[in-house]
């Protein structure tokens, strides 16, 4: 496993910008409304995971191939590497990348109302982002419901741009949004998503029962026992 500290600069490109603007309202504020069934029935729209806590047999979440990282509880695949993006300055996980081969999954977990998903919203604003950047974004229908593909030019170390193809799925659960972008191979060849999206299926959200601003980051943290790497290892 590799822990990678994010630096200082690096850009995350529009979906993490678009997803984390606060809408204002705490949950709090919404406490006296009724959960969305679609936010509730998760796992079910997706024909498995990702999963709310709530739906899983506490048991299995202590499984060796389970590893806790807060907010989310994933199960590795064989070959799979998992990173930590780190921000530099606060020590706090941002997110979790899966690297198989020449694909990778990110993944990232924010709070959501009780009373509707915000997927819809942020998928919008998202496309939006993305334009603005000077790449495309286009909806389409895959395994998880409706998901974003962004084309997206980008800067190498070596100052030459390219366009990066990315899928960006969102699910709905219970106060919670959890977002995964697909990269690499995956996002352009269907024949290399499955692991991809097996991972996803796999995932576990532990949303807590804390009041949170929706759109608000769920708290990760570095597994148990694990330290670092330096930034030339990573």
């Amino acid at each position: 496993m590799i822990f990678r500290r994010k630096a200082k600069n690096e850009d995350t490109g529009p979906t993490a910008d678009a997803v984390e603007q606060s809408t204002g309202t705490t949950e709090a504020d919404a406490a006296d409304g009724t959960p969305a069934e679609a936010g509730e029935a998760a796992a079910g729209a997706t024909g498995g995971g990702p999963f709310d806590v709530t739906e899983v047999d506490p048991a299995t979440l202590e499984a060796e191939d389970r590893i806790d990282l807060g907010a989310l509880v994933i199960t590795g695949l064989p070959g799979m590497e998992l990173r930590l993006q780190v921000d530099e300055q606060s020590g706090d996980v941002q997110a979790i990348l899966l690297v198989l081969e020449d694909s990778a999954l990110e993944l990232r977990a924010f709070a959501a109302p009780k009373t509707a998903g915000i997927w819809d919203e942020v998928r919008q604003e998202i496309a939006g982002e993305a334009t603005r950047m000077g790449g495309t974004a286009s909806e389409t229908e895959g395994p998880f419901g409706t998901e974003l593909v962004l084309v997206v030019p980008v800067q190498d170390p070596e100052g030459q741009i390219f366009s990066q193809t990315s899928r960006v799925i969102g699910v709905d659960g219970p106060r919670w949004l959890l977002r995964a972008t697909v990269l690499g191979r995956a996002a352009v060849e269907p024949e290399a998503a499955p692991p991809m999206e097996q991972a996803l299926r796999n995932v576990v959200v532990v949303r807590g029962s804390e009041p949170m601003a929706p759109r608000e980051s769920l708290p990760l943290r570095l597994p148990a026992g694990a330290q670092p790497a330096g930034e030339e290892e990573a």
